[in-house]
């Protein structure tokens, strides 16, 4: 059993092509021995967001701190707070925003892509 004490990670940005005002966390993945599996917490500053983009693999969104908008494939948004959870089927485009006031912060667990690409 591996224990990280999350506040103790430091928070990167995000240098993907269309992403604005984000830091990520990898909270747990190959470091701490999880060869399939990627935890991620992804802080979105106010009016920062994510690419509007697409990945091969599924992945789970559960909000953890305030609000934001999820867009959908068909560019349809959601606000979504805290107490909500999201499937992103693989291949489906989607975006993550924060129009508001306060940092919007969420997990992310998804397969670990070189696992998946054999790489």
């Amino acid at each position: 059993m591996k224990i990280n004490v999350n506040n103790e990670i430091l928070a990167g940005e995000v240098s993907m092509e269309g992403a604005k005002d984000v830091r990520m966390k990898i909270l747990v993945g190959p470091r701490d021995g999880s060869e399939n599996i990627i935890l991620r917490h992804f802080i979105i500053a106010p009016g920062g967001n994510t690419p509007y983009h697409r990945h091969n693999y599924e992945h789970l969104v559960k909000v953890e701190k305030n609000k934001g908008i999820a867009v959908d494939k068909d560019g349809k948004e959601f606000e979504v707070s805290e107490g909500n959870s999201i499937y992103v089927v693989p291949d489906e485009m989607h975006q993550f925003r924060n129009p508001f006031n306060e940092d919007f912060e969420f997990l992310c667990i998804i397969p670990n892509p070189q696992k998946q690409t054999g790489g």
